[in-house]
């Protein structure tokens, strides 16, 4: 069995898992053990309790239990909410609808940057011991002119028109 803080690890591509972590833990007022996050992350892959169990090679009921007395409640306490947990989808919609999921794409520097990038420094200053650099960056969205939509409509007519002429 692979260990417990890599157990459902893919939750990490569609969720703010430290995000996530950090404000459960505020509502449970002290950090999550990590077994609790194993099973917050296979809530979040979509896994009933009995499917976590499986994996996590525990016994059912003893998973249920625990998610009720732990991740249920915290989560129920961090969004305010009274009503009882009919099913474990409601946590995974519940932190879904709170936007926990919607993880920022992470674009790396490096792609985007081009010779043709500028960077302006506009300032440099020392703030609460951080050195903290203001700056303009430009990055090219393209090489080609930006053409308006209608030319490019015409420009894909003409060659759709040849297409069919040559056939």
């Amino acid at each position: 069995m692979a260990q417990v803080d890599q157990m459902f690890s893919h939750a990490a591509q569609e969720w703010d898992l430290d995000t996530l972590y950090a404000d459960l833990a505020s509502a449970k007022g002290k950090h999550l053990t990590p077994i609790e996050k194993a099973h917050l992350r296979g809530l979040l892959c979509g896994c009933s309790p009995s499917e976590i169990a499986e994996k996590l090679d525990k016994i059912p009921r003893g998973v249920e239990v625990d998610l009720s007395t732990t991740i249920y409640k915290y989560v129920k306490f961090l969004l305010d909410k009274a009503e009882k947990i009919e099913n474990w989808r409601n946590i995974y919609e519940w932190l879904d609808d709170s936007g926990y999921k919607s993880k920022p794409p992470q674009v790396p520097v490096k792609t985007l940057l081009t010779e043709q990038s500028v960077v302006n420094i506009t300032n440099i200053n020392i703030e609460q011991h951080q050195i903290v650099f203001q700056f303009n960056l430009k990055i090219p969205t393209s090489d080609v002119p930006e053409l308006s939509i209608q030319e490019q409509l015409k420009t894909e007519k003409i060659s759709d028109n040849n297409g069919k002429i040559g056939q």
